[in-house]
């Protein structure tokens, strides 16, 4: 049975930051206040992950320059992991590189091959100022990697080469919701 409320339940879902917006090409600044403001930041995350049916989410997507991001994703065997971190640092992306399908929330409708790391490990904190450790292989690992590099101010686009990352591009100036 379940104790607590679903992630994103008590959030807003928040307006999303779209290729092109200065915002998402910017590195992050650290959380330092780990109070109220932050928790309602974290639920509103999810709620707008979960509406835009994503399974991560970084702060700068939504226009807040923190190191915050949370996920909802599966791995490879096809296992849940649910969280969120604060202040993340990747510590370890090794293993072979795999080059898998990517897309992104800011970057909608638009997939490409893109080279990751098959481990990934993540270090930081939950919005209560707790240490956590997120560990994963394959699917999950990516996603690690992924909003990682968000926090960063990059995005997966800057993973590809030749003529993938052409046709990404070019794919996204024609989009409908290109600027």
């Amino acid at each position: 049975m379940r104790t607590g409320s679903i992630p994103g339940s008590t959030g807003q879902v928040r307006p999303m930051r779209l290729l092109g917006d200065r915002g998402l090409g910017a590195p992050c600044e650290e959380v330092t206040d780990f109070g109220p403001d932050l928790a309602k930041l974290v639920e509103d995350m999810f709620a707008t992950m979960y509406a835009a049916e994503g399974v991560g989410l970084a702060a700068n997507q939504i226009g807040v320059p923190l190191r915050v991001f949370v996920y909802d994703c599966p791995d490879d065997e096809d296992r849940r992991h649910l969280g969120h971190l604060v202040n993340p640092r990747l510590v370890v992306a090794d293993g072979v590189t795999v080059r898998g399908p990517e897309g992104c929330l800011s970057v909608p409708g638009i997939e490409a091959g893109t080279p990751r790391f098959d481990h990934a490990e993540v270090e930081g904190f939950t919005a209560d100022g707790a240490p956590v450790h997120a560990r994963g292989t394959g699917f999950f690992a990516r996603c690690l990697q992924h909003e990682c590099d968000h926090l960063d101010g990059g995005l997966y686009l800057d993973h590809l080469t030749g003529l993938r990352r052409y046709r990404a591009l070019r794919a996204a100036r024609r989009a409908p919701w290109a600027a």
